[in-house]
């Protein structure tokens, strides 16, 4: 999950550190996944836009994302701070098939378990790679991010830890309690649905406690 995790969770930017639109995928991909896609419900009325869907090496859809509110460039937390005006509010949800372990489909190793844990790493890169530290070089950004990659996955991986707090929110109407946790970055939450997938999610601006989670009804209408 790591491995495949890490080749999709950082969009590409381009110079000046806009992200690249063509590096969203198309509804194709997200139309092969065998489980459902999970977005905020209803009460969410702004923009709604597909980003990209990671899968394993045999080509199995394994997670994705969707994008809510303004779309998120790269930007230094300092200067955003600044200027709240400016700053870009947004919420992306972050769907994940819940897998056991198992094989490969050469039969030659094992795939990773996916769990609430994977839901919340893959949320909280997801807000780091849309994060620039104040005061870093440009040539020094993939060094911090690559630190910082490591750190969400050592929180990710103690959900019950004194970082995490509990949060109760809507998924599907039901009230369903997720992991949460805040930074100088934005917000990072993950939990799971009783239709067998985890639900992370990551955002700024936005306040984390009034969504609401909801299976998405037509997937093509993205497109």
């Amino acid at each position: 999950m790591e491995t495949t995790s890490r080749g999709v969770a950082q969009a590409p930017t381009a110079e000046g550190g806009q992200q690249v639109p063509s590096a969203r995928r198309t509804v194709d991909g997200y139309l092969r996944a065998p489980f459902p896609w999970y977005g905020l419900d209803e009460a969410f009325t702004g923009p709604r836009w597909l980003m990209q869907v990671g899968t394993t090496a045999d080509g199995v859809v394994e997670h994705g994302s969707i994008g809510h509110g303004d779309e998120p460039t790269v930007r230094n937390e300092h200067a955003a701070g600044a200027d709240q005006d400016a700053k870009e509010k947004f919420a992306v949800v972050v769907t994940v098939a819940a897998s056991p372990s198992r094989r490969s489909a050469d039969g030659t190793g094992l795939l990773e378990a996916t769990s609430v844990s994977s839901a919340a790493w893959l949320a909280g890169v997801g807000l780091l790679s849309f994060t620039w530290p104040g005061q870093m070089d440009h040539s020094l950004r993939d060094d911090w991010l690559e630190q910082q990659t490591e750190t969400a996955w050592v929180l990710a991986d103690d959900l019950d830890g004194a970082d995490w707090s509990t949060l109760s929110l809507p998924v599907d109407g039901v009230p369903t309690a997720f992991h949460y946790r805040e930074s100088e970055f934005g917000w990072v939450l993950a939990g799971s649905t009783s239709v067998g997938v985890h639900v992370g999610a990551y955002g700024r601006g936005m306040s984390a406690y009034g969504l609401g989670f909801a299976a998405v009804k037509d997937i093509a209408a993205y497109a």
